[in-house]
């Protein structure tokens, strides 16, 4: 069942909720679950820059490029911790990890650059 796996229940990871939540998401969707994270995320940062080559305002391109650098490396390093590959931070995963700051922080900074993205359309 959901949060019933053998991690959960014998408290192998503690705090799961926080910056562990990608074990979660491998624990209870396996590698299908973990490789759809993986994709969105990398999808996600793909586009960004995408948008940030279209951009004709040198901030904006700029802001763009920076937004994609900052998702690219939580995410990198979130994944890098959960894996053991390097040491814990207390990076939070991007739009997953428990916290209203870290969401309210990516969200904004997102946004932003959404919002710089329709300017450039509105612009003759």
């Amino acid at each position: 069942g959901f949060l019933q796996g053998t991690r959960t229940t014998g408290n192998f990871v503690p705090e799961q909720h926080t910056d562990y939540i990608f074990t979660t998401v491998g624990e209870e969707w396996g590698f299908i679950g973990s490789a759809l994270t993986v994709l969105v995320f990398v999808l996600l940062i793909i586009r960004v820059i995408i948008l940030a080559e279209r951009q004709k305002n040198q901030f904006s391109r700029m802001y763009g490029y920076a937004v994609a650098g900052i998702l690219f490396i939580h995410f990198n390093i979130n994944i890098g911790m959960v894996m053991g590959l390097i040491p814990t931070i207390g990076i939070p995963l991007p739009f997953f990890s428990y916290g209203g700051s870290g969401l309210w922080g990516f969200t904004i900074l997102l946004f932003i650059f959404i919002k710089l993205d329709s300017n450039r359309i509105n612009e003759w």
